[in-house]
This record gives structure tokens, C-alpha cells and sequence, in this order.
């Protein structure tokens, strides 16, 4: 019999938010949960999501997310006034929020969204604490990447 494979946590994934890791170091990832409307399920199965642009911040000790957007689709939103902009409360624990706030407010963080995907049924958005990167450091980063695609390179003609 075969064995069934496990998804991994990014292989559904909706949407990314590339330039975050690019701008920022991230010293912490966290798993939240979104509260969305039914339409937004709709749009979201239809991958129509966008977090490049979006932030997220907290209030009264609860996590939110603003520009975010997802496009409403014409079939699935008929009825409904939807607002693709509208603020999202996160789904997290306790512990979790108190771990987030405390970064924000005692380092200085920033909380940053990193990528939307499917676990199960449910959508989950991939958040993480960050710092911001100098030029520098942005500098420093693209020549070893570069490095390591030159060094993948030689050592491909090498072996033959």
C-alpha cells in the first residue's frame, strides 16, 4: 500500500509576500487564523488575494490585518456589499499574542505578513516578527545568493 503523503505548510499556498523577506530579518514565525465572510472563502479558493501590501497591528491586545485585499467574485458576492480592503481579525492563542505584543513593544518589531495558504480546509496566514534590514544588509544578502547559484554552477561542471 502507499503510504499517504503529508502536505507541508507553504504547498497550498494562495498568495506570498516575497518582498518581506527581502526587507526584513524575521525572527519569529507564527500560524494565525483568519476571520473571513463566506465570499471571501469563494474568492479565496479562486486564489484572488493579495498581502503584499498589507500590515498588521494590534488593538486592545487583539491582532488585525488591514490591506489586505481580496477581489470579490461577480458569481459569489451578488448579495452582499463586499469590501476587498475591509480590516481581518486574527485567529491566535493567548501566549502567542502576548509573545507578538511583546516584541512590538519592548524590541521595537514589527509584525510582518508572509504567505496565505490552505491547512485542511481552513486558510492560514503565515505572520513573523521582524526587523527592518539596512541597505546594507539588503547588499549582503544578494551577493550570497549570488554566491551560492555561481558556487551550485561550478560544482554542477565539476562533476562531470
Amino acid at each position: 500500500m502507499a503510504k499517504n503523503k503529508k502536505s507541508k505548510p507553504g504547498s497550498n499556498t494562495i498568495a506570498q509576500n516575497k518582498r518581506a523577506r527581502h526587507e526584513y530579518f524575521i525572527e519569529e514565525e507564527f500560524e494565525a487564523g483568519l476571520e473571513l465572510q463566506g465570499w471571501e472563502v469563494k474568492s479565496l479558493r479562486a486564489g484572488k488575494a493579495n498581502i503584499s501590501e498589507s500590515y498588521v497591528f494590534m488593538r486592545n491586545g487583539e491582532a488585525f490585518i488591514s490591506g489586505f485585499t481580496i477581489q470579490p467574485l461577480n458569481v459569489a458576492s451578488t448579495h452582499v456589499v463586499a469590501d476587498p480592503t475591509r480590516v481581518r481579525k486574527l485567529l491566535l492563542n493567548r501566549r502567542e499574542l502576548d509573545k507578538i505584543i511583546g516584541g512590538v513593544n519592548r524590541d521595537g518589531e514589527t509584525i510582518v505578513a508572509l504567505s496565505l495558504y490552505w491547512k485542511a480546509s481552513w486558510a492560514k496566514l503565515k505572520i513573523g516578527l521582524a526587523k527592518g534590514k539596512k541597505l546594507h544588509d539588503k547588499r549582503t544578502d544578494v551577493k550570497d545568493r549570488d554566491w551560492q547559484r555561481d558556487k551550485a554552477r561550478i560544482m554542477k561542471h565539476n562533476v562531470r
